[in-house]
């Protein structure tokens, strides 16, 4: 059975370990000692994961959610009030994701009680998350034994996010020429300039409901009296579409590309995937599991599509089916963020159905 002071002592404890993304290992070392205190076998990688085995019979299954918060993360108080948790207003509470990480303890503690029989399960939480999937990508996935996996990285504990975006990066370098502004401006070829016909031409913003681009960084320029000779943009582009983010991103790598043949500039360009996407049907194994477990819990599972990379986009990449659940957490990111503890137990029951539909009778 699923005790609730215990799984709200956690989340408090947890919450309250500063791990801003760079600084996780005060809370690693403490998930280690829990995972080793529920007779897990524990330890951390090269990347600084940290991964627990849970031995079972049945179909295997890795469960993720990542330690590291964005910030303000220091000095976190949180309150409970009225069955729900915030922060004291002054920083975000970390409920993303430590509500995650608390939901699979629960889990693992209540099932571990009841002595009910269980699937083999992998704990993989995760560093840097949240600084572009760096402890994911870290993993050795192929020493993972699951056949597939769940990410507790979403908000709403019923849902189960079923697609997310391919996503591209790009860092341009426009080379002008410089000159005197004041003397002779018509000898120097502004890069500033450069870029702002090449980006007056892109199309930006949301694109279509599953295509988005933004220009986030640009940089350049000295000194006023100088035709500026070098700027520099980044951008992204991202959608769940593989041929329609290629397609927006080359729309926006030719619009900078015509301005700078105007003007006889010159242009270098960099570019990467973030991370690959991934499109689950309602009828793909990982879906009909995670949503048999939700309805064994009393949910009714909702499927959606997002439009952010979490660690699934990672293993579907690496060959291992996943998807992502919601853990009640509200407002990730901001001052005001919350979770209401009943939404946490039922997160939580979700787990427990989810591990033990497939165990062995004991």
């Amino acid at each position: 059975m699923i005790d609730e002071k215990r799984l709200l002592d956690t989340f408090l404890s947890l919450v309250r370990i500063e791990s801003p993304s760079g600084e996780e290992d005060r809370i690693a070392k403490d998930l280690m000692s829990r995972l080793s205190a529920l007779g897990l076998e524990a330890r951390r990688d090269k990347t600084g994961n940290v991964i627990g085995r849970w031995p079972g019979e049945g179909t295997g299954v890795a469960l993720l959610a990542h330690m590291d918060t964005v910030r303000p993360a220091e000095g976190i108080s949180p309150v409970v009030e009225d069955g729900v948790v915030r922060s004291d207003g002054a920083t975000i509470l970390g409920a993303d994701d430590k509500s995650g990480i608390a939901e699979v303890l629960e889990m693992i503690a209540a099932v571990l009680e009841d002595g009910r029989a269980h699937v083999p399960v992998e704990v993989v939480f995760t560093v840097g998350e949240e600084v572009g999937l760096k402890g994911a990508n870290g993993l050795e996935t192929g020493e993972l034994r699951a056949e597939w996996g769940v990410v507790l990285d979403d908000e709403l504990q019923n849902e189960i996010i079923t697609s997310a975006p391919y996503h591209i990066i790009a860092h341009a370098r426009i080379h002008g020429k410089p000159a005197h502004a004041g003397l002779a401006p018509e000898k120097g070829i502004s890069a500033i300039q450069v870029a702002a016909e090449g980006i007056t031409a892109m199309r930006l913003g949301r694109i279509d409901p599953e295509t988005t681009a933004n220009i986030g960084v640009i940089h350049g320029g000295e000194a006023t009296n100088i035709v500026t000779p070098l700027v520099e943009l980044k951008w992204e582009a991202r959608s769940r579409d593989r041929d329609k983010l290629a397609a927006q991103h080359d729309r926006m790598a030719k619009a900078l590309q015509n301005a700078v043949e105007r003007r006889g500039a010159r242009l270098e360009l960099e570019v990467a995937y973030k991370h690959e996407g991934y499109q689950w049907s309602p009828d793909d194994p990982p879906v009909q599991r995670l949503a048999e477990a939700m309805r064994s819990a009393g949910l009714e599972p909702k499927l959606a599509g997002s439009m952010g990379g979490t660690d699934a986009n990672v293993l579907n990449a690496g060959g291992i089916p996943t998807v992502v659940m919601g853990t009640g957490m509200r407002r990730p990111h901001a001052l005001d963020e919350h979770i209401a503890v009943r939404d946490m137990v039922e997160a939580t029951r979700v787990l427990v159905a989810l591990v033990t539909a497939g165990g062995s009778p004991s």
